[in-house]
């Protein structure tokens, strides 16, 4: 098994021409949290929140397969033009990546300019959705560009038929462009506020229960945010700031690094300052996560070296935090997996989205 690893790691370094790959870092090794090491194929009980230890071995769900006799839901796309919207209008893009502020080695100096962008949003519509009523969703960051996977869908038809989570409407939505400190999407997912959330609130939602003809609840336990490395991060901040509106989060590789730009003095770490500060000073919020990250993900993978860019540390920390305060969560460990953890995600990703949702009850004015 330490072949495909090797050889992994071996092609990463020699196709990198700007950092060396990121090490293995072992699921035992100090300061990482006590993990429950699960077999081959094996996903965690839906009972239980704590940290688990999968792959590097990885069994493809079912649930991503078409089913015969499982209804397919329908899906739908249309475009947001950002000259039409009120925030984030207009975009920012850089031209090179910056660098690090001498009089502060928290952020960097960029030079920025103004762009109009266009966002696609496609959105998932189960057949179990009644017209007229209110249907829970999840709003999924760096959403498609372009023609639009199954995948996800798929999914939702088989768990949904199979009666392990609520029928919820999916809302994949395209991010801004670029990536990281200076670019739009760096704007929109690094950014400690609820101002995408806002964004998302008043641009997206009105705008897809018009173009799809559906009603969307505004019960936060029927809203959950999902998302990948900055899209993870994503998630976390929309519930954090606006509880209000979304309590469900499920991220992959969750870039809780000192990631935001420009600098915010109320918030000095960016998202590191989830798991440094935050989260043990406030009072537990009624938020339910769902946190995963690969053994050779991120580590430094830019001229920022102020101890705040480890991803696997990032995430160690946020399940220590989580489980000393008292949260539902749980958090996989994923052997053999880089950023993003995608071969891991075959296995877990239904499994994670029951998990998520387990619990909800429908408002019964719905």
């Amino acid at each position: 098994m330490l072949l495909p690893r090797m050889t992994i790691l071996i092609t990463a370094l020699a196709c990198s021409t700007l950092r060396a790959a990121p090490p293995v870092r072992e699921f035992d090794a100090l300061g990482a949290p006590p993990f429950t090491v699960l077999e081959t194929g094996e996903n965690p009980p839906l009972e239980v929140s704590g940290n688990f230890v999968i792959g590097p071995d990885y069994v493809p769900a079912e649930e991503y397969q078409v089913v015969e006799g499982v209804p397919q839901g329908k899906v739908q796309q249309f475009e947001i033009d950002s000259k039409e919207t009120k925030l984030l209008n207009p975009g920012i893009a850089r031209e090179e990546f910056g660098t690090v502020d001498p009089d502060n080695p928290k952020t960097l100096i960029v030079e920025t300019h103004e762009i109009d962008y266009t966002r696609q949003i496609t959105v998932y519509i189960p057949v179990q959705y009644e017209p007229g009523r209110e249907a829970p969703f999840i709003v999924v960051h760096d959403g498609p560009k372009g023609k639009p996977s199954r995948e996800m869908p798929n999914v939702l038809d088989n768990l949904i038929a199979q009666k392990r989570i609520p029928p919820i409407i999916l809302i994949q939505i395209a991010n801004g462009g670029g990536d990281a400190q200076g670019h739009e999407r760096g704007k929109e997912y690094d950014t400690m506020s609820g101002v995408f959330a806002e964004y998302i609130e008043t641009e997206v939602l009105p705008r897809v229960e018009k173009n799809c003809g559906v009603k969307l609840t505004s019960d936060p336990d029927g809203r959950a945010a999902m998302g990948s490395s900055s899209g993870g991060s994503a998630a976390l901040i929309m519930a954090w700031f606006r509880t209000d509106l979304y309590h469900r989060v499920l991220t992959t590789s969750g870039t809780f690094v000192n990631q935001q730009w420009p600098f915010d003095p109320e918030y000095p770490d960016g998202a590191w300052g989830f798991h440094e500060t935050l989260i043990q000073s406030t009072p537990r919020k009624p938020i339910r996560l769902f946190l995963s990250v690969g053994d050779y993900d991120l580590l430094n993978p830019n001229v920022m070296r102020d101890g705040m860019h480890d991803w696997v540390e990032a995430n160690h920390r946020m399940a220590k935090v989580l489980e000393e305060q008292g949260y539902d969560y749980q958090y996989l460990f994923c052997r053999d997996s880089g950023h993003g953890i995608r071969n891991a995600q075959a296995q877990f990703l239904p499994h994670a989205i029951e998990w998520v949702w387990k619990g909800y009850t429908p408002k019964t004015e719905e």
